[in-house]
């Protein structure tokens, strides 16, 4: 008899619905979605290639911003094409071991609040202790912070898939959502889940909750630092040098911890409205941090320029008719 209600619990394929109340409309959403995932592969395997091929690139602000791409890639790659299959041929179904495997990879993107709080203290010590920079962040340190990142992202990640494997599901496996995240599985248990809900609150509080404050810290003695400066030039220079990375902060944590609230306080929010927010978080950001950093960085700037027209001579404001 026991074994009979195990197996009955046991689930064997979950069903992604796509985003709810707008079934009629997934085509026309895939069309901005796929576009935008397109961009966020592009211009993050450009970025990759550009700074692992050019050694004047290898430098701690440039080798943050690789790792800030590979965790990109796999935010988006783990999520975006299930989500088009969804879309465009209704492929619903997803085993409950493929489902588990997407929820790691996709909360394992913690590891991106981990680049961004070392890519924070990068910009503290080169505003703050300019001398010492180049002794603080060795390579040696900075290999040690990208296999610290890793390994923290590991650690939080790998206990929620005995959390949901001991969940019996009783045949619950309908998911209102395009993609499997950690409490969306857990909500479909017929059991008690609230060792998930408060293991999901403070891992959040005490991983990114933790990282914002720490960045916020930073932040501050930076700009006491930059207030100190003679002249208002310097000022304006020193604070351009942080614009790229602030960008990226505010487009990375904003929707995420919307999302994250949302999901667990705000009942009150429409369904498609979460959805569709989560959907966004796992590709604008992807989409848009090597297009800042590209944009805002003129190293990256030239060497992507170069690559794309590579009989033009740059820097050269007038080489765009050439290319």
């Amino acid at each position: 008899m026991y074994e009979l209600n195990e197996s009955s619990f046991d689930p064997i394929t979950f069903v992604l619905t796509g985003i709810p109340g707008m079934e009629e409309c997934h085509v026309w959403i895939s069309v901005p979605f796929c576009l935008m995932y397109l961009t966020a592969v592009f211009s993050n395997s450009v970025l990759l290639f550009v700074i692992s091929t050019d050694r004047s690139l290898h430098e701690p602000m440039h080798l943050f911003l690789a790792m800030l791409a590979v965790s990109d890639l796999m935010l988006s790659t783990t999520t975006v094409p299930k989500m088009l299959a969804i879309f465009w041929f209704s492929a619903r179904e997803i085993s409950f071991d493929a489902c588990i495997t997407q929820m790691f990879f996709t909360h394992f993107s913690i590891v991106e609040s981990s680049v961004l709080l070392a890519m924070a203290f990068d910009r503290y010590v080169a505003v703050c202790d300019p001398l010492r920079y180049p002794s603080v962040l060795t390579p040696s340190v900075i290999g040690k912070i990208a296999v610290a990142a890793v390994l923290r992202g590991f650690c939080i990640m790998f206990p929620p898939i005995f959390l949901l494997k001991r969940l019996p599901y009783c045949g619950h496996n309908v998911m209102p959502h395009t993609y499997c995240e950690h409490m969306g599985i857990a909500r479909l248990a017929c059991a008690d889940i609230r060792a998930n809900v408060w293991y999901g609150l403070t891992t959040a509080l005490l991983s990114s909750g933790l990282d914002v404050v720490l960045i916020a810290a930073s932040y501050a003695l930076i700009l006491r630092a930059v207030f100190r400066l003679p002249t208002p030039e310097a000022r304006l220079k020193t604070l351009s040098t942080c614009g790229s990375h602030l960008c990226v902060i505010l487009m990375f944590y904003v929707p995420a911890f919307f999302s994250f609230l949302t999901h667990r306080f705000g009942h009150h929010i429409p369904s498609h409205v979460h959805i569709l927010l989560a959907n966004l978080y796992v590709v604008v950001p992807p989409m848009l941090n090597p297009i800042v950093y590209g944009v805002r960085t003129r190293q990256i700037r030239e060497r992507v320029l170069r690559l794309l027209c590579p009989t033009a001579e740059w820097p050269c404001p007038g080489c765009w008719g050439r290319c």
